[in-house]
């Protein structure tokens, strides 16, 4: 048995005995949800405490929609801040300016809810627990925007939790376990995988390669993954390798890795970055493995490109668009027939590296998320695909188009500092042209 078997053994024996002292009193079934996690935060027995975290979680999960979003706002409203002990801190430390006392500050200005969620995560399978209760108030947040200073306490902690030094690489293949190969098939967020057939072939053929992270505390849960073809060039559409018919390519005489498919598995973990380390670090595993590979690209949708584009040729008074590309947009929604025309496919690349050069989300910097995640890992925007992805899920979002964004190990760490300091998009020229057109 493993050492994290061991311990969620341990931790599950220790829970038992805590329940069976708690079960005399009925304590976690008579006291209110939220004055039960006012008894979590009094106990420092560690048999009670899992007990009672455990019987906050179940029935946390036992509340319908209302009655979780009505759960985090009493956690955000009496699980803040003491802000007496918070103000004598700093009159404290006004007074006497030392180390010590600028600590205390930081002790007393952090809010009680942080340490109900470390309680709460040493129950028997509790980060788990923890990540699906945020799945919860990501969504409460839609509603109650107020409710965000909860979420930073759960992102504060996943972020501790979930950073690099924690986080294993494996590589997912024909002999990983049955149990992790169907969690990749149902986490599968881009190319949805046809079944087993369809997954052998991503993961046991020889121009293939799936490498996902993995935590300790989770065991057997994908974090996030990657698929890999091994190629002769830079692709420019998807249906060469994922169908069926594809001819396999000889690895050891492939010179690009194209990064075809990058899911996130637990939604409850979004906002909590670790898919960089995770490109950067399958960039090594594989040039170990293949010395002939010198180009490593990404081929990836465009999701925000219609509705940005829809939206923007509906707004009055906006000059971003030309009324050619007004007239283009209209087409291309009212179109029922792909792939499109010749000419409109050169007036959709155009329109492509607008949006994605020029188009700038409401908090700044640009307006596609994968365009985010890719710039602000350093990559660059290489070259535009359109009619590269005929499926209903890709016509929905970008009328088909993906596009390369090339990570050229020489050059990563400006564009990052590029991008990060500036905002601006490090794109080719082929690009930049394109979204400078009329």
């Amino acid at each position: 048995m493993s050492a994290s078997n061991i311990l969620s053994d341990l931790m599950a024996r220790v829970g038992e005995i805590g329940g069976r002292i708690l079960s005399t009193a009925n304590v976690h079934e008579t006291l209110p949800l939220e004055d039960l996690c006012n008894e979590l935060l009094s106990h420092r027995g560690e048999a009670t405490g899992a007990a009672i975290g455990q019987a906050i979680f179940d029935r946390f999960d036992a509340l319908d929609g209302g009655g979780k979003h009505a759960f985090f706002s009493e956690l955000h409203s009496r699980f803040g801040v003491d802000i007496d002990a918070m103000e004598k801190a700093f009159v404290h430390w006004h007074a006497h300016k030392k180390p010590n006392d600028a600590r205390a500050c930081h002790f007393h200005s952090e809010p009680k809810s942080q340490e109900l969620l470390r309680r709460l995560n040493r129950v028997p399978n509790g980060t788990m627990r923890l990540i699906e209760m945020r799945n919860h108030l990501l969504h409460a947040i839609k509603s109650s925007p107020d409710l965000t200073g909860l979420d930073e306490d759960f992102r504060h902690l996943l972020g501790s939790w979930f950073n690099r030094g924690f986080l294993e690489l494996r590589r997912i293949d024909w002999g990983t376990s049955a149990e992790v190969l169907e969690k990749i098939i149902a986490y599968e967020a881009v190319h949805e995988i046809m079944g087993w057939d369809d997954l052998r072939r991503r993961v046991a053929a020889p121009d293939r390669r799936l490498y996902a992270f993995f935590h300790p505390a989770l065991l057997n849960e994908p974090l996030i993954f990657v698929e890999v073809a091994l190629s002769d060039g830079i692709p420019k559409a998807i249906g060469p390798i994922i169908s069926a018919l594809n001819s396999a390519v000889d690895p050891r005489l492939a010179t690009t890795a194209v990064f075809y498919s990058i899911s996130n598995c637990q939604k409850g973990l979004r906002g909590i970055s670790f898919g960089n380390f995770l490109i950067k670090q399958v960039v090594e595993e594989l040039r170990r493995e293949f010395a002939t590979l010198e180009t490593f690209v990404t081929l990836s949708p465009v999701p925000g490109l219609r509705g940005w584009a829809t939206k923007a040729a509906n707004a009055s008074g906006s000059g971003l668009l030309s009324e050619g590309e007004r007239s283009l947009i209209a087409e291309l929604n009212a179109s029922k027939t792909y792939p499109l025309e010749t000419h409109k496919q050169s007036a959709l690349e155009s329109l492509t590296a607008k949006y994605l050069v020029q188009g700038r989300s409401s908090r700044g910097g640009p307006a596609d998320p994968v365009a985010r995640f890719h710039l602000g890992n350093g990559a660059c925007l290489e070259q535009i695909n359109v009619a590269a992805d005929q499926s209903e899920r890709s016509i929905a979002g970008s009328w088909g188009t993906m596009v390369n964004y090339l990570y050229d190990l020489k050059n990563i760490e400006r564009n990052h500092e590029i991008f990060a300091n500036g905002g601006d998009v490090i794109c080719s020229s082929a690009v930049r042209c394109a979204a400078n057109k009329d």
